[in-house]
């Protein structure tokens, strides 16, 4: 063949984010792989406190925090769906919500994000852990103090109100930092800026918070311990992987916008599932870069797998189905722009999507009739 080989995506095969426990609004959510692990620190570092202050239970401590332990997933979760419906209110696609080893995440679409629009859904999860908090505190002053409830509450309430402010210091990965890319893109039109700013001020936050972390045991007269250290080794190193994700991301997407979507693209023609091999054949020897297959509705549902069509030999191709060579894509996986458009949001769905090809129209409604390839998108860049 004249043209590479498209190297289509296999979104089924992707591993998935964890064990889904529900569906919210027909978004899926999901408890990661690694909230297990802050699950067993919850015990681990609460169990004894519980103890201590009620010596009664005896090992039932560990299964109070085991419980308090459910209770943060609550807390979690609610953060993340305040994120998700407050984002979906504004039109964007959410992808799914994931509690998990730091937390959580709610993944979605912000291709038509704004700057208000984004600090209305940054703002929106330390929102939910302070009316909790709030909640909790007015439930605690109906308890009877040093009951096991009580001490729940109590202890839900701090870590709310901990969460919330938390999350509301000014610098990315945390919600505060999507305020100050909010702010900068804003006054300066430019959502690249507003990244990068965001990416220096979290960056100036991990290191305050590392400081104030190994500061505060030697205002207490004591040297910070292992696990003073560890834990704080811990936050910073997230904080800070996340910061310098920001500015590279910054960073890269003014290179993208320099880089219009014909300089990339590659012919490509559409079949509907009733076709044959045959068809898709003539089509990518005829110098098409990809087959793009459509369903009787007209909707972009997968590509042709290049691999699996060389491999049918000649003399059964008219008679081999065109399904039986097909990737199924996900949805959303097609982009409308315009020629002289930059290839932003092109390498935004790629990245979101796990994609390594993404089909353009032209208009919507329109047949797509061009292709853009990660590997093509690389080399341009570099």
């Amino acid at each position: 063949m004249a043209t590479p080989a498209v190297p289509t995506s296999r979104p089924s095969e992707q591993p998935s984010p964890g064990v889904r426990i529900a569906t919210v609004g027909g978004v899926p959510v999901y408890i990661g792989r690694s909230w297990p692990v802050i699950a067993l620190l919850v015990v681990l570092l609460f169990g004894p406190q519980i103890q201590s202050s009620r010596p009664d239970l005896g090992g039932l401590a560990y299964a109070v925090a085991a419980l308090f332990a459910v209770l943060l997933l609550f807390s979690v979760l609610a953060h993340e769906a305040c994120h998700a419906v407050v984002a979906r209110r504004f039109g964007y696609r959410v992808n799914r919500v994931v509690a998990d080893l730091w937390g959580g995440h709610t993944a979605y679409d912000s291709g038509t994000a704004n700057p208000g629009a984004s600090a209305l859904v940054a703002v929106a999860g330390p929102v939910a852990n302070g009316l909790l908090a709030v909640l909790g505190w007015l439930l605690a002053q109906n308890l009877h103090q040093g009951g096991v409830l009580y001490l729940l509450v109590n202890a839900l309430v701090w870590t709310n109100a901990f969460v919330a402010v938390f999350n509301m210091l000014p610098g990315l990965p945390l919600d505060g930092g999507f305020l100050v890319d909010s702010l900068v893109w804003r006054l300066t039109g430019s959502r690249e800026s507003g990244l990068i700013a965001a990416g220096w001020s979290g960056r100036v936050v991990t290191v305050l918070v590392l400081a104030w972390a190994l500061l505060l045991p030697l205002s207490e007269g004591r040297p910070p311990s292992l696990f003073d250290l560890a834990w704080a080794g811990l936050i910073g190193a997230f904080l800070w992987a996340g910061a310098t994700n920001a500015i590279r991301t910054g960073r890269t997407r003014k290179v993208l916008q320099g880089l219009r979507l014909d300089a990339v693209w590659r012919a490509a023609r559409t079949l509907p599932l009733a076709a044959t091999a045959e068809q898709a054949w003539e089509i990518r020897v005829a110098g098409h870069a990809a087959v793009v297959v459509v369903d009787a509705a007209g909707h972009e549902v997968g590509l042709v797998d290049d691999e699996a069509l060389g491999g049918i030999p000649p003399a059964v191709r008219s008679s081999t189905p065109l399904t039986a060579l097909m990737r199924t894509q996900p949805p959303g996986w097609v982009v409308t722009a315009s020629p002289d458009q930059p290839v932003t949001g092109v390498a935004e769905t790629m990245q979101r999507l796990g994609l390594l090809a993404v089909p353009i129209r032209t208009s919507p409604g329109a047949e797509v009739r061009a292709i853009v390839l990660a590997s093509d998108l690389e080399n341009a860049l570099s």
